[in-house]
């Protein structure tokens, strides 16, 4: 079984969509994967995700309402096959946790569908695009969905020069 963890800054908006897109998501097309979502930041610990983006994913049928912010820690580079930050920054933030030794693979949550490698999801906690950000999120989940299904291997996000 596949595990997957979704990393944004705060854990509030974009990573959590994508751990509930992505589980309904799977769940249509009958794969089984452990999902999860963090954040790099601590600021909303424990919070549930920013109440415009719970109401963004209602409309289209995703509830994010029990999920709660939590911090990226060491430990989820050997609990989870895959990590996908959301943007580049989040990015560097998880690569900062890394444990030495850790093999996880980590990757841009667009960047495999984006050969120009520019592909982040803005953050609308900052930019107010909660649908802009929720049909990105939805995009990437059912390709993300798709390369699991066909067993491909993720492809990583490019180094900047």
């Amino acid at each position: 079984m596949r595990r997957i963890l979704f990393v944004c800054l705060g854990n509030i908006c974009r990573s959590p969509t994508a751990e509930a897109v992505t589980r309904a998501m799977a769940a249509e097309r009958g794969l089984d994967l452990v999902l999860d979502s963090a954040g790099t930041g601590d600021w909303h610990l424990g919070h549930p995700p920013h109440p415009p983006m719970i109401a963004a994913a209602g409309r289209r049928g995703y509830d994010l309402r029990p999920l709660r912010a939590r911090q990226i820690a060491p430990g989820d580079f050997a609990a989870f096959d895959l990590i996908l930050g959301m943007d580049r920054a989040n990015l560097d933030g998880i690569e900062r946790l890394r444990p030495a030794g850790s093999e996880t693979s980590v990757a841009g949550f667009l960047y495999p569908f984006d050969p120009r490698g520019t592909a982040d999801v803005p953050d609308p906690y900052l930019t107010g695009d909660f649908e802009g950000a929720l049909d990105l999120i939805e995009t990437g989940a059912g390709r993300l969905l798709d390369q699991l299904r066909a067993q491909t291997t993720w492809a990583k996000a490019p180094k900047d020069s």
